[in-house]
């Protein structure tokens, strides 16, 4: 009897030692790149504009980029989050030269606050002169856990395949070590927060590079800039000036 006392008190340490080991982050800072492959847009662009009597000046202009251009515009971007409130904010893209239309590909506009408790968020989007305060719930993104492994910014992460916007292809790492289940734009929706997004159709993808395991300088609040509009008004005016480029500026 003594034995099996001694062996539960034991197994009851090593589990208390375990758990003290684990620690859960609630709050924090996770700095953020967003790396889009500008060859891969400016081969998509020349492909499609062969048949038109411009395509020869395109390639032309476009063998030049690649000479004297990098091939990945990188962006930075920071996500602050305390319990369940987060806050991301996009950074310049003034460093990044982009191959003729990619500019729409690489510009980050979005200010992205949620509430995940309350599924919802804020979204100021700041397109050109133009400002849209979006309130919406969050994201609806149909995700499958698939297992695989990968370290991002220190942290382990599970590998996770979805779709939003009803086509665009998405995979993702998530750390459940950090409790809010956020993410870079308007990404969220995994059981912890998420610290790699690839679009691979799109080219695009989101690495955290540094997570701040500490409560925010400043306080987690909404975006107050913009004239106030639902999905369909903002969906109407984009159309308008956005094109075919209409999903990318939906995320």
């Amino acid at each position: 009897m003594k034995t099996i006392i001694a062996l539960l008190i034991s197994i009851l340490t090593c589990n208390l030692v375990l758990a003290q080991s684990i620690k859960l982050v609630n709050a924090g800072t996770i700095e953020y790149e967003k790396s889009v492959n500008m060859f891969a847009l400016g081969r998509e662009m020349i492909k499609a504009t062969q048949a038109s009597s411009f395509g020869s000046l395109y390639e032309q202009a476009f063998d030049q980029y690649q000479k004297n251009r990098p091939q990945f515009g990188v962006v930075k971007s920071v996500l602050t989050f305390a319990g369940n409130k987060a806050l991301y904010t996009p950074g310049k893209t003034d460093d990044v030269v982009p191959f003729m239309g990619s500019a729409q590909v690489v510009n980050q506009f979005n200010t992205v606050y949620s509430d995940l408790s309350a599924n919802s968020r804020i979204v100021q989007k700041d397109i050109g002169n133009d400002h849209y305060l979006l309130t919406d719930s969050l994201s609806r993104i149909k995700w499958k856990i698939v297992g695989g492994n990968e370290d991002v910014a220190g942290y382990a992460c599970r590998e996770a395949h979805g779709v939003i916007l009803d086509s665009v292809y998405v995979v993702a790492f998530y750390t459940d070590k950090i409790r809010a289940n956020a993410g870079p734009e308007s990404f969220s929706g995994l059981p912890g927060m998420i610290l790699k997004v690839v679009l691979p159709h799109e080219h695009i993808t989101w690495t955290a590079t540094k997570v701040t395991e500490e409560v925010p300088p400043t306080p987690v609040v909404p975006p107050k800039k913009g004239k106030p509009v639902n999905n369909k008004e903002l969906t109407d005016n984009l159309k308008k000036t956005v094109g075919r480029n209409l999903k990318i500026y939906m995320l």
